[in-house]
């Protein structure tokens, strides 16, 4: 445990009183898993302490890194910021008085530092830079300094920013090095058989957030092929970028320069990119004004029902589920709703025979949540017939239905469950898998699953790919197995965030859907203290959405981006080359999301169409909130945490008269 030492006061005197709160360390900094006990005393003018009177303890900020508890422990889960806060309330009465504490989480150690690429053989004249990163046992990022050196610097030199330069024929040790962890490479240099180089192709066109993919080869005196080119790679101008592999994609259009070098050969190829010119018109078909805040929305098989949640953060609502027909897009209307105890409806979805649906229930009065099935016998008509709150009782945030089991998140322990529904009266439990310890800051936000891979969205750690029926490690709903993880560092990602609310936001990976090679990966953030306008008691929002290729599934790397900058990621769907998001205070966003992905989405012109979903008969008027959207059969359906449901389609592209 680390910051014991430290000894700050954190003091708020409300107006009109003498006394003050102090807390003990008002700042401090532990690692993972560590605790730490915070102390609080009130003290009048002259300092000294006043007795009597009651105090307590909760967490105001950092729910998902850790926890508080009643007597000021703090127990750390995960990197970020706990805010604890303490009130005390005179004996006798009077205003009660706060203080605040805090609690930095810190990584873990440095584990294993990552080089990229690993080189293993070089030419006399070449020259590299290698990328180094250390990682912490669990994976996430640090960022502490990285030392380089070679044993030989007469074959190969290392820079401190890790530029390798191979001088001589022969072989070196370079090492990366964070305190007592290393990674080493060793290298063999021979000399350079290469006398020309060439890029193939030389000349080529594209659109923006097209990807091009180059080669570079090089030929001996003789006209010889020779093999594994591994050439450095640039572009002019710097509206683009280009990988080391030499995948190219330009962000804007224009001209771009290509260039390979190698031990001092260089090529040069040209790229001619032109706009994207991907902007359609989307209309507005019909509306249903809701007078409450509004989730999820689900669309029955027939395509003539849909299913509208909706949640009590605003005092009204959270108990209901509503049955809408769509069958009019331009006058959907409700034909029933299903009234259960709960605050939160947060998600619903029905079987993939649209005979049963499931819905989710939290902050039930009676404290039994889980999730309750529906009969879809007549879809306009959806009857409750059975509910699993055993081991859920803490309350269910989502759900995905699939071929039989429900795979579900459980608030209160952070774990993923699997319930068999096959006989739907009878729902049993068949399988539970979690992340390692510790238990505070976990936290599994959203799940999807698709050809037997389960993609779980786990907040504080990331993307998480189990193998439930899809046979890569044997797994089964009964028998989740771990295939893989996708780790990002939440805290260096969202830091202007931070800069705006204060410390302790709410920050993490909210959903994931995959779509042929990728998985989009959308972050859920909001301000520590509510800021602007956008969902009821959190304001505007933020995030960023990634695109993880998945093409080797043991081993996903995010290639892209999309973040509005204006809005807040939260749900998705992808319907062939499209991608529908809702954005929050941003609206519905609609992507172009064909071909091979690498980049800034926004920057390269993806975007489709952008509508603005607030509306004055919403029951927080004119300020958007999109939640997310169903596609079917042309029709966007969109839920609006503010305004109700909105039914869309995107109309062909106009053609200019002349």
């Amino acid at each position: 445990m680390s910051g014991l030492g430290l000894l700050f006061l954190v003091l708020l005197q409300q107006p009109g009183s003498t006394n003050r709160v102090v807390v003990e360390p008002g700042k401090a900094s532990i690692s993972i898993g560590d605790t730490l006990r915070l102390r609080a005393r009130v003290v009048d003018a002259s300092g000294a302490t006043v007795s009597g009177g009651t105090i307590q303890w909760f967490q105001s900020g950092g729910a998902f890194e850790g926890a508080v508890d009643s007597t000021g422990l703090v127990t750390a889960g995960a990197t970020g910021t706990i805010v604890a806060t303490v009130v005390y309330r005179p004996a006798g009465g009077g205003r009660p008085l706060t203080g605040v504490a805090q609690v930095t989480v810190l990584p873990l150690p440095v584990a294993r530092v990552a080089v990229s690429p690993e080189v293993g053989t070089m030419v006399v004249g070449q020259s590299l830079t290698l990328k180094a990163e250390p990682f912490a046992a669990n994976d996430d990022r640090r960022q502490d300094p990285v030392q380089w050196s070679s044993d030989d610097p007469t074959v190969v030199t290392v820079s401190p920013s890790g530029r390798l330069s191979a001088h001589k024929a022969g072989s070196a040790t370079v090492v990366a090095r964070v305190g007592r962890v290393e990674k080493a490479l060793r290298i063999t240099v021979g000399p350079n058989p290469v006398r020309t180089v060439a890029i193939s192709p030389a000349r080529t066109t594209a659109r923006t957030g097209d990807v091009v993919r180059f080669t570079a080869a090089g030929r001996t005196a003789a006209g010889s092929a020779v093999a594994k080119l591994q050439a450095e790679w640039s572009i002019t101008p710097g509206n683009a970028q280009i990988d080391p592999d030499g995948s190219f994609v330009a962000d804007l259009p224009g001209t771009y320069q290509v260039f390979a070098s190698y031990a001092g050969r260089t090529a040069e190829a040209l790229v001619e990119v032109s706009p994207r010119d991907a902007t359609r018109p989307v209309k507005v078909l019909g509306r249903l004004p809701i007078g409450m805040m509004t989730t999820e929305f689900w669309l029955h098989p027939n395509g003539r029902n849909g299913y509208l949640a909706t949640a009590g953060l605003t005092g009204v609502g959270g108990d209901r589920l509503y049955a809408v027909d769509v069958s009019d897009p331009a006058k959907p209307r409700i034909t029933d709703s299903v009234v259960v105890d709960a605050r939160i409806i947060n998600d619903v979805m029905a079987t993939e025979d649209g005979k049963y649906a499931v819905m989710t229930r939290e902050q039930a009065s009676n404290r039994k949540n889980g999730i309750v099935i529906l009969s879809l016998e007549d879809p306009a008509h959806p009857k409750p017939i059975a509910d699993f709150t055993e081991t859920v009782s803490g309350g269910v945030h989502s759900t995905y239905v699939y071929r039989g089991y429900v795979y579900l998140t459980d608030d209160a322990t952070g774990s993923m469950r699997v319930i068999d529904i096959r006989d739907p009266l009878k729902p049993k439990q068949v399988a539970r898998w979690e992340t390692p310890p510790p238990a505070a800051g976990r936290q599994v936000h959203d799940i999807d699953v698709k050809e037997g891979l389960a993609y779980l969205s786990y907040w504080n750690d990331g993307l998480i790919i189990l193998d439930v029926g899809n046979g890569i490690k044997g797994g089964s709903p009964e028998n989740p197995v771990f295939v893989s993880q996708f780790k990002y560092d939440l805290n260096a990602l969202y830091r202007d965030v931070e800069a705006v609310g204060g410390p302790g936001f709410i920050r993490g990976t909210h959903t994931a859907w995959r779509s042929g090679r990728y998985v989009f990966v959308a972050d859920e953030v909001f301000p520590a203290k509510a800021v602007g306008q956008g969902v009821p008691g959190f304001g505007r929002a933020y995030g960023r959405m990634q695109v993880v290729d998945v093409s080797d599934v043991t081993k996903p790397k995010s290639v892209a981006w999309y973040e509005s900058g204006d809005g807040g990621t939260h749900n998705i769907w992808v319907a062939g080359d499209t991608l529908f998001l809702g954005d929050y205070q941003g609206g519905l966003r609609i992507l172009d999301v064909s071909g091979e992905l690498k980049g800034d989405l926004l920057r390269q012109g993806r975007v489709i169409g952008n509508v603005a979903t607030g509306d004055k008969d919403g029951h927080i008027p004119n300020v958007p909130g999109a939640w997310g959207a169903v596609y079917h059969n042309g029709h966007i359906y969109v839920p609006d945490v503010n305004s109700g449901l909105w039914i869309m389609q995107i109309e062909p592209r106009r053609q200019l008269t002349p």
